[in-house]
């Protein structure tokens, strides 16, 4: 079982039982202020009998429920704003025999101050029993009025992956004035896997040549993979997009985290914004977005674009609104030819987690003796030249260890990423 502010994740039944969901939905009702906490939950198979446990616990804490069924991630985020709470049942772009809770207050995912708090037990002083109503979501009349309304129906595939997204990204994209054909709606015949960042995409591959783009949504729709003419393109392209839709509306002040692509931070500085950088994780990309009054940003290795004026969340079918609305557009072409000169490779090593920090600093101070830029914050990044650099760092979800790497020279990049996983292999055997 993972416990990190991204939240709760484990194989239900295995490692994250009922016992587990009525724990830490109890300590999280000693953060809940408002009284009220909208749930929902992804296509997951254990989903509903989470949910209703949940529901049954903030409900004996003297909490109203809001349930608002199966959903997509940003929905509940969405909807959280206006009761004060939330509770996600999902694990996002982990297999389907997991399961987990991502916990919202005030809109945002919680912080690491908050954390502990859901984790150790809480004794909660017994109050009148909550109430649960459901209640229908605003969501796509909400994203419509950001993205307004599209001419000339732009033809569109639309790969839901068996998740959550399959009624608000098609409803969302039909509303707006797109062409849409869907694939891949029910779990159970879905072609792929969970999650669209590592599956080859070959059914909306083949669908989308004939189309103008193609989107593929992760099981709870926060994260959106495009394919343009046929080609699956990387995550970073996914944010690179929503930052360029940024810049056309306007927008200066941006947070990306460090392991998203040097070449969206040079596109944001040549357009005259600034970009500021976080700690790899969604919640640590908006904490600082919040610090610093930033207007847009994200995570690309994640493919997660973030707008706060509508969401403190990857956006998923939002941006997919968004990308859409610039299709004849030239920013569109533009920052797709500006990005397709950057290689990024991002590989992923099976390490117990028991082992993660002594490896990490072990490759710390190999780094630290080679280059003489090397950040800190979040596992070990060490600046190779302005076009290239590696990522070292664990994964806050699974028993590996993460390396992501770039350059504008694609054999410089593989060169990079080679060396540096041998490296954690021969520390890993060292260590273990």
């Amino acid at each position: 079982m993972k416990k990190t502010i991204s939240g709760i994740r484990g194989i239900f039944g295995k490692d994250l039982n009922l016992k587990d969901i009525i724990e830490f939905s109890n300590n999280f009702s000693s953060l809940i202020k408002s009284q009220k906490c909208v749930v929902g939950r992804d296509t997951r198979p254990s989903g509903k009998m989470i949910q209703e446990t949940i529901s049954a616990v903030l409900m004996k804490n003297g909490i109203d429920v809001f349930d608002l069924g199966m959903v997509p991630t940003p929905v509940v985020f969405r909807e959280s704003r206006k009761y004060g709470a939330g509770i996600v049942i999902s694990s996002s772009h982990n297999p389907i025999e997991w399961n987990g809770m991502k916990f919202i207050l005030d809109g945002r995912g919680i912080n690491e101050k908050e954390l502990p708090k859901i984790i150790n037990h809480q004794e909660i002083l017994k109050s009148k029993i909550g109430n649960i109503k459901k209640i229908k979501s605003t969501y796509i009349e909400d994203a419509r009025k950001i993205i307004g309304n599209i001419e000339n129906s732009p033809k569109i595939a639309v790969d839901i992956g068996g998740g959550a997204a399959k009624n608000f990204a098609v409803d969302l994209l039909k509303n707006i004035g797109c062409d849409v054909e869907v694939i891949n709606q029910e779990l159970a015949s879905s072609s792929r896997g969970p999650d669209p960042t590592s599956d080859e995409l070959i059914q909306l591959s083949n669908i989308s040549k004939n189309k103008e783009i193609g989107f593929a949504f992760d099981l709870d729709g926060d994260r959106l993979v495009v394919v343009k003419k046929g080609k699956k393109q990387t995550p970073d392209v996914t944010l690179g997009l929503g930052i360029a839709k940024s810049l056309e509306l306007g927008y200066k002040k941006f947070v990306l985290s460090i392991d998203t692509s040097v070449s969206i931070e040079k596109f944001i500085k040549e357009k005259g914004g600034t970009v500021v950088r976080s700690k790899v994780g969604e919640a640590n990309v908006i904490e600082e977005m919040l610090k610093n009054n930033s207007q847009a940003g994200g995570e690309g290795s994640s493919a997660g674009f973030i707008l706060p004026e509508f969401n403190y969340c990857r956006e998923g079918i939002l941006t997919s609104g968004l990308i859409s609305s610039m299709l004849k557009n030239s920013k569109f072409s533009e920052i797709l030819n500006y990005m397709e000169n950057y290689f990024q490779i991002r590989e992923k090593i099976e390490v117990n987690s028991n082992y993660h920090d002594k490896i990490i600093e072990n490759i710390k101070n190999d780094l630290m003796k080679k280059y003489s830029e090397v950040d800190t914050r979040d596992g070990i990044k060490a600046i190779i030249d302005e076009n290239s650099w590696i990522l070292i760092r664990k994964s806050n979800t699974e028993d590996i260890i993460r390396i992501s790497g770039e350059s504008n020279n694609k054999e410089k990049c593989k060169k990079i990423i080679n060396n540096t996983t041998e490296m954690v292999k021969e520390y890993y055997d060292k260590v273990k």
